[in-house]
């Protein structure tokens, strides 16, 4: 679900950039180049279409990216990082400490000779 919500976002992002760049600004934009097209063709509210169509795009990029960041995979299936596996194999310092004594030397030297 994640991967198709990206998708659409990604979708989305290209659509609103065509938009904004074909809208006609104060210097004629690129819309400018078209507009004598749009006359001959009976199109007279393209300006009107182009800014309900930027705000459609924009509010559904919003939306998206809400709906991505609720069905990010939050599942533990990557492996843990270095760092977690030195701190898990890291012996317990409040454990007593296990150091041979004598006897202990004694009684593995006599097992060893029987």
């Amino acid at each position: 679900m994640y991967i198709l919500i990206s998708v659409l976002i990604f979708i989305v992002c290209i659509l609103l950039t065509l938009i904004v760049l074909v809208q006609n600004s104060k210097g004629g934009g690129l819309a400018s180049n078209f507009a004598s097209s749009n006359q001959i063709m009976g199109v007279r509210k393209t300006n009107d279409f182009l800014e309900k169509a930027t705000w459609t795009l924009a509010m559904s990029l919003l939306v998206l990216c809400l709906a991505a960041a609720m069905t990010i995979p939050r599942d533990e299936v990557s492996p843990k990082s270095q760092i977690e596996k030195q701190i898990q194999s890291t012996p317990d310092p409040s454990a007593p400490l296990n150091i041979p004594t004598s006897t202990d030397a004694a009684k593995k030297n006599t097992t060893q000779n029987k």
